[in-house]
């Protein structure tokens, strides 16, 4: 058992609270059971308890066994002065407060149901990647569908939070943190870092400098660490005398190209193709924030990323090396979606939020259930489990459940594995 499990009985009553005695048999009645507290310090804040004839009021602290507010030296901490009700599993020690004296406990052993221990240990202890993956179906529809739309907003604020981490270091500048987003995404999981290190390393302010493709791609290549080598390759010499004006010009320093990952990637995702695709976006507006606030609808936001790799780029995925057949570069729609998805979804839900435009918000939203399901290996689970998905909202939602809460084993968090445990 963890203490998470106390703390989620204790929260939502889930034992006998009629008869309650400390370990010196005085009668409790608990008045309020207080405000749970996720963060340091006692587990319930502000809670009030009625000992004998006496009401007090302060912190309860829970424990697997009395004996853990030593292990845990709470008797040395200023933070738990304040206890007035020590609520335990196994009441295995005396504990005192500061003042020596023995601090009212609770043994809850015999008062919890036994089944909604054994279901919350049969959940905890499952191996399957979905831990109620076998008992979901016997979950209502109304239940589940009220968890993903609430979930969907706790994946926007989680990812809202560290957008806003990002501003912060941008001088509050959006247009600047919004493209360093962008590029971090187009490096896939494989390329994020080296291409969020490129964004940082080239700052959009330089790139509102240029309206000519071929300097832009000048400036990306360059700064990527592409254009350091001599390569036998017009359009690779004609972009690196280019870069090595702007290099000076800028006074810039270029990235390692060793930070470039290809491994296992198809070739219409190599950095250089997601790079040329970039400049090509770039060299069309450099207002990429505006732009998207601008846009009224999925297709308008799409028709903004539908762009192609300049047209060296159709016969090569290296410089210098030939591919085995000519092919435009594009974007893909599934990969524009995925941006919309990921990146300016979550940026338009934040920026409403920091300007209190509920229509940005709900803009946000709707962009999300205007998208078709995404279609990747969690989400296929999660069909085989008969979780179907009509929109991206769900499928994002779907993705914050598995992530954060079943693969970390949340159960007592989560609205489905609740009404599991309490069936």
């Amino acid at each position: 058992m963890k203490e998470d499990f106390l703390h989620y009985v204790w929260k939502y009553k889930l034992f006998d609270v009629s008869t309650l005695f400390t370990q010196n048999n005085e009668e409790v009645e608990v008045i309020n059971f207080g405000l749970h507290n996720t963060d340091a310090g006692p587990d319930f804040f502000n809670g009030k308890v009625k000992i004998g004839e006496t009401i007090w009021a302060g912190n309860i602290e829970l424990h697997i066994n009395s004996s853990d507010w030593i292990k845990h030296k709470h008797q040395t901490d200023k933070a738990y002065d304040n206890v007035i009700l020590h609520v335990v599993y196994n009441n295995d020690s005396v504990i005192e407060d500061k003042d020596d004296n023995e601090l009212p406990t609770i043994e809850l052993k015999s008062l919890i149901n036994k089944n909604l221990l054994t279901k919350y240990e049969q959940l905890v202890h499952q191996t399957d990647t979905v831990p109620c993956g076998k008992q979901i179906k016997t979950v209502d529809e109304f239940t589940i569908n009220s968890w993903l739309n609430r979930l969907a907003i706790e994946r926007l604020e989680r990812k809202s939070e560290e957008i806003q981490a990002t501003l912060q270091q941008n001088k509050n500048n959006w247009e600047e943190t919004f493209y360093q987003y962008l590029f971090k995404y187009f490096g896939l999981k494989v390329n994020a870092l080296p291409f969020e290190l490129l964004a940082k390393n080239t700052s959009l302010k330089i790139i509102e400098k240029h309206n000519s493709l071929f300097s832009i791609e000048a400036l990306l290549f360059g700064q990527a660490g592409y254009l350091t080598k001599e390569i036998e390759d017009e359009y690779h010499q004609k972009l690196k005398k280019e870069y090595h004006f702007l290099k000076s010009k800028f006074d810039l320093t270029p990235l390692d190209k060793s930070l470039w990952k290809l491994l296992r990637l198809r070739p219409s995702n190599f950095p250089t193709i997601r790079i040329a695709q970039l400049a090509q976006l770039l060299s069309m507006s450099t207002r990429v924030f505006s732009k998207i606030i601008d846009a009224e609808s999925v297709k308008e936001m799409q028709e903004l990323y539908y762009v192609q790799a300049s047209e060296y780029w159709d016969t090569h995925y290296q410089f210098g090396e030939l591919g085995k057949e000519e092919q435009q570069k594009k974007i893909g729609i599934n990969t524009i979606n995925n941006i919309i998805i990921n990146v300016i979804v979550p940026f338009i839900f934040v920026y409403g939020k920091a300007n209190q435009d509920e229509k940005l918000v709900n803009k946000a939203l709707k962009l999300l259930e205007s998208i078709k399901a995404e279609n990747n290996s969690i989400i296929k689970n999660w069909t085989e489990l008969g979780v179907k998905s009509s929109n991206a909202m769900h499928t994002q939602s779907l993705l914050e459940l598995k992530n954060n809460y079943c693969s970390q084993k949340k159960c007592l968090n989560c609205s489905i594995g609740n009404k599991i445990i309490q069936q």
